[in-house]
């Protein structure tokens, strides 16, 4: 990649959700950045070097200049800022109570829905892994999920909030556990996260998973 102040350090097996927004969020914004992989496997996260860059040790971490930034809503929030439309690919939606919503789905989506994170892990995502059926407490948060997303996205809906946000990324990942492990979905939800994974920038992301799963 080109010679930039911005540096991306995710996880090297291109698995992390959070990691993901942040490719994306910097990839729709055109912003040149270099990209370092960390191995989560072998917990370099936990060695001095990365702990210099990022406190809390998570990835993604964001490097601008001096600057180090990690969680991957924190980095959307501070490119939008700091690039915003028009001039930039907007992040979030232009009118103040849709960019309020988009940042609510974003929190719920990292804050809730454990047992959803937890029987459908990103493995089922990239490496197409099954597991065993929902549990009680699966199927529960499963159900609060379908239950807001459809009140959230109508009928053949592209997008949340009438254009693309990041939210509509983190949503379809989100979706996209349920539906690519073969879990009972309406179609209307899974055509949507379906519609999400051939944006450009998400497939760029996709290509490297591909290439470091070999």
């Amino acid at each position: 990649m080109s010679q930039s102040p911005f540096a991306l350090y995710v996880d090297a097996q291109f698995i992390s959700p959070y990691a993901m927004s942040a490719f994306v969020a910097l990839t729709e914004k055109q912003l040149p950045f270099t990209l370092h992989t960390v191995d989560l496997t072998l917990q370099h996260n936990h060695l001095p070097q990365y702990a210099q860059c990022s406190q809390t040790r998570r990835v993604p971490t964001l490097g601008d200049g001096d600057f180090h930034l990690s969680e991957s809503s924190a980095i959307a929030e501070y490119l939008e800022e700091r690039f915003p439309a028009p001039g930039y690919t907007a992040l979030y939606p232009a009118v103040l109570q849709h960019k309020a919503k988009a940042r609510e789905i974003q929190a719920w989506l990292r804050s809730d829905l454990m047992p959803i994170r937890q029987e459908r892990p990103t493995e089922v995502v990239f490496f197409g892994e099954k597991r065993a059926p929902l549990s009680s407490a699966g199927q529960f948060a499963a159900n609060k999920l379908i239950a807001a997303a459809d009140i959230w996205l109508s009928e053949g809906a592209e997008y949340l909030f009438g254009t693309w946000s990041i939210a509509d990324l983190d949503l379809a990942v989100m979706l996209n556990r349920l539906a690519l492990h073969g879990d009972a979905l309406p179609s209307k939800l899974s055509d949507y996260a379906a519609r999400q994974w051939q944006r450009p920038s998400t497939q760029q992301w996709l290509a490297l998973q591909q290439a470091a799963a070999g």
